[in-house]
């Protein structure tokens, strides 16, 4: 792969990771009693709990459906890179990334 080559890949790779910076995923749990968003890059933007959806007597319903939002969020964003990454794999392989 020639240096012009390589420069393009990686000019290519900054994108798609300000692409996934600016992306927000959002995941609900709950019926809508926690929401989770989540960049492209996997990091948390926003955690909401809807008072009027959550009995405060089982809080371990709450943790479960905030630990199943973030795994799901987690799980959503990891899907997306890899998509938008694929096309990419085999020439970023060639630069040794």
């Amino acid at each position: 792969m020639s240096r012009f080559d390589q420069a393009k890949m990686l000019l290519k790779v900054k994108k798609l990771q300000k692409e996934l910076q600016k992306m927000i995923i959002t995941v609900e749990q709950g019926d809508g009693a926690v929401s989770v968003e989540i960049t492209g890059e996997q990091k948390i933007k926003k955690i909401n709990i809807d008072p009027e959806r959550v009995d405060l007597n089982d809080i371990a319903l709450l943790e479960r459906w905030l630990e199943d939002a973030v795994k799901e969020a987690i799980a959503e964003s990891q899907k997306i890179a890899a998509e938008k990454m694929q096309p990419m794999m085999g020439a970023l392989g060639e630069l040794g990334l």
